[in-house]
């Protein structure tokens, strides 16, 4: 009994110290069922470094709320949402406003991979990649990458 308690110790002080970064593997154990399409596991590293360079620029839109309210008023962009976000209903109705109106969106495994990538220490369900003239090149990439991905039926 004394052995079954040990590893459950040890991923208790593993949490406490700041849990090691799961695998793109891994992490796609977590999907919800209507993650589609998703990103590569080099599209996902490269969505990451955009954003990053955004978030420098105060390009990006985070959280359902504000993706949401930009999306009606018509702004242009890559919408990345995460796909391992519970319960599903909080954001399901995002992918069918970016179809509606054209505009390209992907699926990542980590949705705590997607808000530290944004510079945020709390996960984050959805952003929004505006375009801007400093990363142009990162930017056009992921849009064409991202373009290229089967939608969902």
């Amino acid at each position: 009994m004394a052995r079954e308690k040990q590893p459950e110790a040890a991923a208790a002080a593993a949490a406490a110290e700041g849990t090691p970064e799961r695998s793109y593997q891994e992490q796609l154990d977590f999907l919800n069922p209507i993650a589609q399409p998703l990103a590569s596991r080099k599209l996902t590293r490269k969505l990451y470094k955009c954003i990053r360079k955004a978030a420098k620029h105060k390009q990006i839109r985070r959280g359902v709320k504000e993706v949401q309210k930009f999306i009606n008023k018509g702004e242009k962009g890559i919408t990345v949402l995460a796909g391992d976000t519970l319960p599903i209903d909080v954001y399901c109705h995002l992918p069918i406003m970016c179809e509606d109106r054209s505009l390209p969106y992907a699926y990542v495994p980590s949705k705590s991979d997607l808000g530290a990538a944004a510079g945020s220490k709390r996960p984050t369900c959805v952003i929004m990649i505006k375009p801007h003239e400093e990363y142009r090149e990162a930017y056009d990439e992921c849009l064409e990458e991202v373009g290229a991905l089967p939608l969902p039926l």
